[in-house]
């Protein structure tokens, strides 16, 4: 049990938050491009 807790307390947040935004941002280019083919190419 004290083995799962130090392997939780042991995980590096910053880096997954890090990869979450760099994700995030990955996917906002491509949902920008289809918003605007659907809309006619106009904001």
């Amino acid at each position: 049990m004290d083995g799962i807790i130090s392997f939780f307390t042991n995980i590096n947040f910053e880096v997954i938050f890090q990869l979450l935004f760099v994700s995030l941002i990955m996917l906002a280019g491509p949902v920008v491009i289809f918003v605007l083919a659907f809309r006619g190419g106009d904001m």
